[in-house]
């Protein structure tokens, strides 16, 4: 294949795809109001999400996205941000406990298990305790969905519903999916039965249901701001939501805000680990910005590590969480010159695009200072597309960023990070999330 090429065709299964290798070629991918449908690879997701943000397209869609956007604004992780220090000192004390033995262990189980703890108390302001039950019905059952979904992607004669639930493992999936949707419909229920009392008490009393609208107040009692609640107020205004439209952008949340997310910090662990001199300038960062090694970091401090925020760009640009993107074309287009029809899938590779040697001179090298703001002039906009661009773009990035900074800082300020593995080691498997087929393995050693 010629290096320079624009597109490639190929089938996959039987849908017509047309992969954009250029980033010149980016544009009707990422800039057009036209092209915003998912590809049909991700109606496996269905059940699950039913027709939630990540999945939606049309009217509904933009609907959503001007109404999900401002829960994310960065004001507003102010309040997640207890959340995400409460959880990682949780991590921490199990992680010390492995500290010092000279025992080799895989980490990667560790941030997961954070990572969901942190999305169930922003999400829905409800302790899941997934880092002390593991084996709880939802820990395995939001473990097991992706596995599950992601057997039926790569086989295509489970592509038929009849035989997916005839012969393949649809009853397991359904019974998975009663599990998931069973523990975010109850928490959904209670929460709104809390705030139609909140409605009611505040309207007898004659005061508006919401004193800052730009910021309005946790639900039921409780001192800390949920990614539900904030749905709930948003159900009375022009928007009207019901339980079930919440519950489809909760479960939305529930699987994109942690599986991502801990990918991304265990990918950033290794790398950060394998090069000692970047683990060095890591942690000369967090002595400065950070002196007492049990100070939990605020919002400045995270603006402050400027080094570890491009230790995580650089990770995820050898590893992004989400390794491919694809739309269905929903009009005829002309791409690098070829004429593409009304119906194909265009997808793209951010694991190819952030090798591409135009852009990543000795692409395969981690080296955190490509980051620096002096480096990066010039740069392609789409050279680099850990979160997607344009229109459909991630919604929740600044909240991965924030949620990552907490949750590396917290090791880093304590450890100090030896890995056992070689990257050729760790075998990604590029599934619907990127993660190590082997784990990451390390051994930690307390700082002094």
């Amino acid at each position: 294949m010629n290096d320079n090429a624009p597109l490639m065709y190929m089938w996959v299964g039987p849908s017509p795809t047309v992969w954009l290798l250029q980033t010149e070629t980016f544009e009707v991918f990422f800039n057009s109001s036209k092209h915003i449908t998912k590809s049909n690879f991700y109606d496996f997701f269905n059940p699950w999400f039913r027709n939630g943000l990540l999945i939606s397209t049309g009217d509904k869609w933009r609907t959503r996205r001007r109404l999900i956007t401002p829960t994310f604004h960065f004001k507003i992780l102010s309040d997640f941000l207890h959340e995400f220090n409460d959880q990682s000192e949780v991590m921490v004390r199990k992680l010390d406990q492995m500290a010092g033995t000279g025992e080799e262990f895989d980490v990667f189980p560790f941030i997961t298990l954070c990572a969901l703890d942190i999305i169930c108390g922003t999400a829905m302001g409800k302790s899941l305790n997934a880092q002390d039950n593991a084996d709880s019905d939802y820990v395995r059952a939001i473990h097991r969905m992706t596995d599950l979904i992601q057997v039926r992607q790569k086989s295509p004669w489970y592509w038929s519903d009849l035989i997916f639930k005839s012969f393949g493992p649809g009853r397991e999936f359904e019974e998975t999916l009663r599990i998931l949707h069973d523990f975010t419909r109850s928490v959904i229920e209670e929460r709104s039965e809390q705030f139609q009392k909140q409605l009611e008490s505040q309207s007898q009393d004659g005061f508006d249901i919401v004193e800052d609208p730009d910021k309005p107040v946790a639900i039921g009692g409780r001192k800390r701001l949920a990614f539900l609640d904030m749905l709930l107020y948003a159900s009375v205004g022009e928007t009207k939501l019901t339980n079930a439209d919440i519950q489809e952008e909760v479960d939305v949340l529930m699987f994109a805000g942690h599986d991502t997310t801990a990918s991304a910090a265990t990918w950033a662990i290794f790398l950060i680990g394998s090069h000692p001199e970047v683990q060095r300038k890591v942690h000369e960062e967090m002595d400065r910005v950070m002196s007492d090694p049990d100070q939990k970091p605020t919002i400045d401090d995270l603006r402050e590590m400027k080094y570890l925020e491009c230790c995580i760009k650089e990770s995820l640009r050898l590893y992004p969480s989400v390794p491919v993107f694809a739309r269905t074309l929903s009009e005829d287009c002309v791409i690098g010159g070829h004429d593409v029809p009304k119906g194909v899938t265009a997808a793209i590779s951010a694991h190819n695009v952030h090798r591409n040697p135009k852009h990543w001179p000795d692409a395969e090298r981690f080296d955190p200072e490509r980051f620096f703001p002096e480096n990066s002039v010039g740069r392609h906009p789409y050279a680099y597309i850990p979160f997607s661009a344009g229109l459909r773009n991630c919604v929740g990035q600044k909240f991965a960023l924030a949620e990552e900074k907490v949750l590396l800082s917290s090791i880093f300020r304590r450890f100090r990070v030896e890995t056992t593995q070689q990257r050729d080691d760790l075998m990604p498997m590029g599934d619907v999330v990127l993660r190590p087929k082997n784990g990451v393995r390390v051994k930690l050693h307390r700082r002094e």
